[in-house]
């Protein structure tokens, strides 16, 4: 009988040390695909502590206009001209135009807001896509202008200039001692990256290929099948090497 037992007492150690064999090797298996790999960088990062988002700001341009002249001069016009056409491309709502009242130049910025709405609807601008606002400056002092506004969708970063610790050892500052950057770290170049970003949807999704230039392709297959070379042969090129004169 005591045989008997100790056998079935071995028998089933060994199916216990099988599983946990078996057991230990699977864990390693995932240990390897799952495990976070460690370096010895800082912990943190600037691009998680100052993201770049996506957000609806406001594009504008402003227009001086003087008392005793109420047009638009060539330059303004261009401004104006340029304006219609980033809204036509990125434009998410009406072109606002603040235009001041009760002002030495109320009269001449009504004349110019005419010709500056004439030059955005020849821009591609719908007349219904342009509101205008009246306001009043604060300071009756202070120099008014024609004010154009458009809504955007934008890329933004920041704020910047956060400095919530010391840069130096202190009690106060627990980053320091963790060789961690400083908070304001990496601010200023994501919002930099952020305001030269021309289509904030490329931070998100790839833009689609354009379509394949149809004449080139067909001549280089042609030449292709007739066995010629496909390299485009360029007559300039030897116009710029150096002369031979003197050697």
């Amino acid at each position: 009988m005591t045989n008997m037992i100790s056998v079935d007492r071995y028998r089933s150690l060994r199916l216990l040390g099988a599983l946990v064999g078996l057991s230990v090797a699977l864990g390693a298996c995932t240990y390897n695909t799952t495990a976070e790999l460690v370096t010895a960088s800082t912990p943190t990062d600037y691009r998680l502590r100052h993201p770049i988002a996506i957000t609806e700001g406001d594009h504008s341009i402003v227009v001086f206009v003087g008392h005793a002249r109420g047009g638009l001069s060539a330059s303004q016009r261009a401004d104006v001209a340029g304006l219609a056409r980033t809204w036509v491309r990125e434009g998410t709502g009406a072109i606002v135009a603040d235009v001041p009242v009760d002002t030495p130049n109320a009269r001449a910025a009504a004349s110019a807001y005419q010709e500056i709405r004439s030059v955005l609807v020849a821009g591609g601008v719908p007349s219904r896509g342009i509101k205008l606002n009246r306001y009043r400056p604060d300071d009756p002092r202070e120099f008014a202008t024609i004010r154009l506004t458009y809504p955007k969708i934008a890329a933004v970063a920041g704020p910047c200039g956060l400095w919530p610790d010391d840069l130096g050892p202190s009690v106060l500052n627990p980053d320091y001692s963790q060789n961690r950057p400083y908070h304001n770290f990496g601010c200023a170049t994501q919002r930099n990256l952020a305001a030269m970003i021309d289509n904030p949807a490329d931070l998100e999704q790839p833009r689609p290929e354009s379509p394949a230039y149809t004449a080139r392709r067909t001549a280089a297959f042609e030449k292709y099948r007739k066995g010629d070379p496909t390299t485009t042969v360029y007559p300039e090129v030897d116009k710029a090497k150096l002369s031979d004169t003197g050697k």
